[in-house]
């Protein structure tokens, strides 16, 4: 039985109910996420469904959820996902475009039993469009948004940023937004929406400041030739004695002369105003980085306003004593895990539950819900 909630206490959005209808990547983040604010997320698995391909109990994008099996494509399928809409704040679904229609569960049916329903959808390429019935994947989106011919060296194809620019960054965060958005217009009017998140716009809209710079003339389209891309000698990384790597990001004037000075090159004051001279100053900088170890420079520089900081693993990071010190990680049933983000001062978060078994919470969900039809058909 799943612990008492109190409002206030488990996140700021106790008591906003949502169906997530199973899936894979940025859907189950976005869900997570809201989960993590403290709704009470009811992924709808289907038996033998979509997963990561990893044991369930490991899949950190099911904490803090509930699950019922549902076979939606099941005589009582539809029906049960319905009745679940019905009590729902949030509903969250990530096919492609018309499969949930064709399920007996798109905007219509969940609208005509819930018009308060704020009806989420996560794609790559979005509801319509060219090339919105092809199927895709986050290097694909982020390619055609130009996000990913801004990554790597010029010499060399573009380096691929794992699934986070796209699926989460592009994809996840924006969905969230805009369920979030439309559930305040939904509590102030009544009335509930279709919201279309689609990654190759979310990951376009991320790219808004760098448009500007390029229409301002202060950024070149192409790779590894500007201020932030790591075409400026101290705004990159470096690699160490050892095989390690620190990040410098000296950018402002002041910075960029503590960076000198921890890193011993006086003689390259005045050769960031320079573009002549980053050549000479990156030759400088990589020389000075390769003769010490990242443990050796992160000292150095650990109480300094010089922008530097080692370039740590996913097993190293929780480790870190800033990130350690404000439980940046967290661990739960066993997981290191990331904690809940951002942080409320009158709501706090907190990962509450281990990730959810696929049907594990069926009967829980049906006594909180009131539905008593998910326990029928061998749900």
């Amino acid at each position: 039985m799943a612990a008492a909630r109190t409002p206030g206490r488990d996140g700021p959005l106790t008591g906003v109910r949502v169906v997530e209808l199973a899936g894979i990547g940025p859907g189950p983040f976005a869900a997570m996420l809201l989960a993590d604010l403290g709704a009470d997320v009811v992924r709808v698995d289907r038996p033998g469904g979509a997963g990561l391909g990893i044991d369930p109990a490991h899949d950190l994008t099911n904490r803090n959820k509930r699950s019922v099996l549902v076979d939606l494509k099941a005589p009582e399928g539809p029906a049960r996902a319905l009745d679940l809409a019905a009590r729902a704040d949030i509903l969250i679904e990530g096919y492609r475009p018309g499969v949930a229609e064709r399920l007996g569960v798109g905007p219509g049916p969940c609208h005509a039993r819930n018009p308060r329903l704020v009806y989420g959808r996560m794609t790559g390429w979005g509801q319509d469009g060219p090339l919105a019935p092809r199927a895709g994947h986050d290097i694909a989106y982020i390619a055609v948004t130009g996000a990913l011919g801004l990554i790597g060296d010029p010499d060399r194809p573009p380096a691929v940023p794992a699934n986070l620019l796209g699926d989460y960054a592009g994809g996840s965060l924006y969905l969230v937004t805009g369920v979030l958005a439309a559930l305040h217009h939904a509590r102030a009017t009544g009335a509930g929406q279709v919201v279309d998140a689609a990654i190759v716009d979310g990951t376009a809209h991320l790219s808004a400041m760098i448009h500007g710079m390029l229409a301002a003339g202060a950024w070149q389209d192409r790779r590894h030739a500007n201020l932030l891309d790591g075409g400026c000698p101290y705004y990159g990384t470096y690699e160490t004695a050892d095989g390690g790597h620190m990040a410098v990001g000296a950018l402002e004037p002041r910075f960029y002369e503590e960076f000198l000075r921890l890193l011993g090159l006086p003689e390259m004051t005045g050769a960031h105003l320079d573009v002549g001279r980053w050549d000479a100053l990156r030759e400088a900088v990589t020389a000075r980085f390769a003769a010490r170890t990242r443990e050796e420079w992160t000292a150095v520089f650990e109480d300094s306003d010089a922008c530097v900081a080692p370039v740590l693993s996913l097993r190293e990071a929780p480790h870190h004593p800033h990130l350690a010190a404000r439980g940046t990680f967290t661990e739960h049933a066993g997981l290191t895990q990331p904690a809940p983000a951002p942080r409320f001062s009158a709501t706090p978060t907190a990962v509450r539950g281990a990730p959810a078994r696929p049907g594990a919470d069926t009967a829980a969900v049906a006594r909180d819900w009131d539905l008593p039809a998910l326990l029928e058909d061998g749900a």
